[in-house]
């Protein structure tokens, strides 16, 4: 079995609706900039070719903790007890991450066969994302 872990820093993007106009469909600015984010940091730890296999995904998403909380509710969202329940539902946050690995660690978005995504809250915004594949 093939392991690969890495990190994606900062707030994560959920992918928001793609507008449509008169010349077409496109991806939002802020969505289309965190995929290009998102490929940039894969591009780093890539496989030398892209892994043809089935995967099974794991996304954790650590979301800021609201300045808003006291020290109570601050520490039980540091140990994991409290977590986010706002918005960005956790399949947007995910949608994002996914797009932005196509092409560059995996051919396309079908050879996803097991996805485990979590929202946690930390005082360091990031993504910790796991691809298992092979026998």
């Amino acid at each position: 079995m093939n392991v690969l872990t890495f990190e994606i820093p900062g707030d994560v993007q959920a992918q928001q609706r793609p507008r449509v106009t008169r010349n077409g469909t496109f991806d939002p600015k802020e969505s289309k900039d965190y995929k290009s984010f998102v490929r940039l940091v894969a591009s780093q730890i890539a496989p030398d070719e892209l892994i043809t296999e089935e995967i099974r995904l794991s996304i954790d998403v650590y979301r800021k903790i609201p300045k808003s909380y006291s020290k109570k509710k601050h520490q039980q969202a540091v140990d994991g007890v409290l977590r986010p329940t706002t918005k960005p539902d956790i399949d947007n946050l995910v949608k994002g991450i996914k797009d932005g690995l196509s092409k560059v660690l995996w051919h396309d978005d079908s050879q996803v066969t097991e996805l485990v995504a979590r929202k946690l809250y930390s005082d360091n915004p990031r993504a910790v994302v796991t691809l298992e594949w092979g026998a």
